[in-house]
């Protein structure tokens, strides 16, 4: 068997055995997240994602960027299992949209965890896999706030990126108290932060010519034993900052027809408590799609959001930000830089839109 087809059969093993009555106990009485603890790993569950996508300038020239690291449990018992065995598999994806060349650049990164090459430490966020690295660190003069750290070098597509991370809002607990529900059923639930507001800067280079960039950027940290309801096939998701210094989630699940099965997200005014949407308050509507040539999948890369926090237009700055993974996580998705409209069509953000389970139903 293909070496990447069997590390994903691995990983589709059940990660543990109680995982739905742990996640039905925590969705009924949530526990407490806590910091910085719960920026690190939690390797007793099934997957696992650190997940960071923003804006960067480097004079007038605007790019967006991404890098997620994936953890997933692959059901191997460590106890009086061999040294070499696949407990825990590391993935990640970085990727860069360049408008100016009107191209999205991607690398993807696999590995099993342990030996030096890959890990997810316990503890606070501290990530690699080879030569890619992301680390969080209290912010000097300020205990009290986040440095995140990235890493990414692509020889492949011509991209590396040294870029830091600077929280600029609390910690953003999606849900009930970071409970994040994905399903009708109690057990189809995430544990969902988010860091939204970022404040970016570092170092950009591009076919070996370095630039210093600044620019916005989101962190979401979520970790489940299952965030798809059986009847989804995959999920439309955006993370937005806009630019009065509020936070905007919305997601749903979807059906193959294109019909929602769940949905949710919430919004946070700068200095405001969060307001979290209810199943039945968000709703995703299509405007226009776009035809890719290379999976012939069809995504929508305009919407209208309905949501308690107003009505919104999402539209992609490029068509064509379609990610191969099949060779880490098996999945080819739709994820890029997009503007936020209010319902007047005037910009007031910019963030990421994501779309999972256009290409080939989402397996996780």
């Amino acid at each position: 068997m293909h070496r990447r087809t069997w590390l994903l059969s691995i990983a589709s093993w059940p990660a543990l055995a109680n995982a739905r009555a742990r996640l039905q106990a925590v969705a009924a009485a949530p526990i407490a997240l806590h910091f910085p603890a719960d920026f690190g790993a939690h390797p007793e569950a099934r997957t696992e994602w650190w997940y960071v996508t923003g804006s960067l300038h480097a004079g007038a020239r605007l790019c967006g960027f991404q890098v997620t690291f994936f953890r997933a449990a692959t059901g191997i018992e460590a106890a009086g299992a061999s040294r070499f065995a696949a407990t825990q598999l590391l993935f990640a994806h970085a990727a860069l949209t360049d408008l100016a060349q009107h191209r999205l650049r991607h690398d993807q990164r696999i590995a099993r965890g342990g030996f030096g090459i890959a890990q997810a430490a316990v503890g606070d966020t501290d990530l690699t896999l080879r030569d890619w690295r992301m680390q969080r660190l209290p912010l000097p003069g300020d205990p009290q706030r986040s440095r995140y750290t990235a890493r990414v070098a692509s020889d492949s597509a011509g991209f590396r990126f040294e870029l830091q991370f600077d929280t600029t809002q609390p910690v953003l607990l999606q849900g009930n108290g970071g409970v994040s529900r994905k399903g009708p059923g109690a057990d189809q639930a995430s544990r969902y932060y988010s860091e939204p507001q970022l404040a970016v800067q570092g170092t950009l280079t591009l076919d070996g010519a370095p630039t210093a960039v600044q620019g916005r950027g989101w962190l979401d940290h979520e970790w489940s034993d299952s965030f798809m309801p059986p009847q989804a096939v995959g999920w439309d998701w955006i993370g937005m900052n806009l630019d009065d210094g509020s936070a905007l989630t919305a997601f749903r699940l979807r059906r193959a027809d294109g019909s929602s099965v769940y949905a949710g997200g919430g919004f946070r005014r700068a200095g405001d408590a969060v307001r979290n949407f209810g199943p039945g308050e968000v709703r995703f509507t299509p405007l226009r799609r776009w035809q890719s040539a290379a999976s012939g999948a069809r995504y929508p890369v305009q919407w209208r959001i309905e949501t308690p926090a107003g009505t919104f237009g999402v539209a992609a700055l490029l068509d064509d930000q379609e990610l191969d993974s099949r060779a880490s996580t098996g999945a080819i998705y739709w994820e890029g830089l997009s503007d936020l409209t209010d319902a007047a069509g005037r910009r007031v953000g910019r963030g990421y839109l994501e779309m999972t389970g256009y290409a080939a139903t989402l397996r996780l």
